[in-house]
């Protein structure tokens, strides 16, 4: 890889981890329109490390909240809002990890087309532009239930298709369930850490048993700028979705998509 292809391919993953405009769909683009090869599976390990370093941080106060009151109280009958959220997070990442592993493989070999991800990016796009508009976004993210969170972990379990958008779908369930925009994100970039790392994890395990060799040097700067853009994307996006909704990112999917059909069908 040249440090070019390194830089916009971790800036792409960091941004388009989080915001719900689909980062498959983005990570194919490079290949369609400039003939990149695959970033390959350690780089794809660097930048998610990144990511999740950037999710973590950003929601540390949160995360150790949770925790705290998880192993404090989350087994006894005197739960607090931390604690519920914590089962929360806990009962919408099972149906992720259940399709992932039942799934994968038949994914990887059929779903991974671009005809594929520009369908899903229109598809849901529209979706998520129909929860903005029409649901009544009246909940905070303490009034979620175990009922919720697992209709969020359903939606997430559907991201497994390229192209839907793991917080793009899990924040139009949430919008649905009729959690306001910035609740609906929080609860998105929580259930995304478990994901992450999840993902993260298994990419090293065949990394590990891969006889390629690897740039350590790339591997460093991917994981900064993944990290530094995640970030900056996490802030920027809790900071204005209250006001601007996700109109921009509708727009944005639908261009997008189309511009994956021309691909195609050119």
């Amino acid at each position: 890889m040249t440090l070019t292809e390194i830089i916009i391919l971790a800036i792409i993953q960091g941004i388009t981890e989080f915001l719900p405009i689909s980062s498959s769909a983005h990570l194919i683009l490079p290949s369609v329109l400039l003939g990149w090869d695959n970033q390959g599976l350690a780089f794809d390990v660097a930048v998610h490390v990144g990511s999740l370093l950037a999710v973590m941080i950003y929601f540390r106060g949160d995360i150790g909240r949770m925790l705290v009151a998880w192993f404090g109280s989350g087994f006894s009958r005197n739960q607090t809002d931390d604690s519920r959220l914590a089962w929360w997070v806990i009962i919408a990442t099972i149906p992720a990890l259940i399709f992932g592993f039942a799934g994968k493989a038949f994914i990887e070999e059929y779903a991974r087309s671009a005809l594929v991800i520009a369908c899903t990016t229109i598809g849901f796009g529209l979706l998520l532009w129909y929860a903005d508009k029409k649901a009544a976004l009246n909940k905070h993210i303490y009034d979620m239930t175990w009922k919720s969170a697992l209709i969020v972990g359903m939606a997430q379990a559907v991201a497994l298709i390229p192209g839907t958008s793991r917080s793009g779908i899990t924040m139009t369930a949430g919008l649905m369930l009729g959690l306001d925009r910035e609740s609906a994100a929080r609860f998105s970039f929580l259930l995304s850490i478990p994901v992450i790392l999840g993902a993260g994890l298994l990419a090293t395990l065949d990394l590990v048993s891969s006889p390629d060799a690897v740039d350590w040097n790339a591997l460093l700067i991917g994981a900064v700028l993944s990290f530094v853009s995640a970030y900056a994307c996490i802030y920027l996006f809790l900071t204005w979705i209250s006001r601007m909704g996700m109109t921009p990112f509708v727009i944005y999917r639908m261009v997008l998509g189309a511009i994956l059909l021309w691909f195609v069908f050119a």
